[in-house]
């Protein structure tokens, strides 16, 4: 698929207001069948437009604390991998890493424990400052707008067709307009990795 059609954008837009709306319910909306309507989700699943389906909680409900918004500056060249720790977190809900070595996390955490919790995390020895803020009001929008998705091969940058190959090296997924495409990106990445 190269191109996301209206169909697909509606379902999305489906799926952005309820995910948890049944799959008969989406194919009804959009004039197909269920298996089709299913079918497209896991197309958009392999194409990386839908990265997951997920709860959206209210911490402040469940745990103890109150809603914050850490703004972490790193020493720079500091530890790998700091966002994933910090969002491995408990308490942690969202977290942004920057490229300028900082981190905006929210967290539902007591204000008095909050230097614990980044210590806990990430060290406070990687940590050049940080500042907290409580949370007033927080809002998502998620939103399909005017959204295309134009996919093209990585091998040879030609549009990938709906037939088209896809494939996970090393965690990241690739698309390929061709079998002969991808045969010759892995051969060439196994050539890379050897060589590295």
């Amino acid at each position: 698929m190269s191109t996301l059609d209206e169909t697909d954008l509606e379902i999305l837009r489906l799926l952005v207001e309820d995910a948890r709306r049944p799959y008969s319910e989406i194919a009804e909306q959009v004039d197909l069948s269920g298996p089709t309507v299913s079918d497209r989700i896991d197309r958009l699943v392999d194409l990386g437009a839908i990265r997951g389906f997920t709860v959206d909680l209210d911490r402040s409900t469940i745990a103890e604390g109150v809603e914050v918004l850490l703004d972490v500056e790193l020493d720079p060249g500091g530890t790998a991998s700091p966002a994933g720790r910090l969002a491995a977190a408990e308490s942690v809900e969202h977290v942004i890493a920057t490229a300028d070595d900082r981190l905006l996390a929210v967290a539902t955490v007591e204000p008095t424990r909050a230097r614990e919790l980044l210590d806990g995390a990430v060290g406070l020895d990687a940590i050049d400052s940080y500042r907290l803020h409580v949370v007033a009001d927080r809002r998502w929008s998620p939103g399909v707008g005017d959204a295309s998705l134009d996919v093209d091969c990585v091998e040879c940058g030609n549009p990938v067709p709906e037939d088209g190959v896809s494939a996970t090296v090393d965690g990241t997924r690739y698309h390929f307009c061709c079998p002969v495409c991808h045969s010759r990106f892995e051969e060439r990445y196994e050539r890379l990795s050897e060589s590295a």
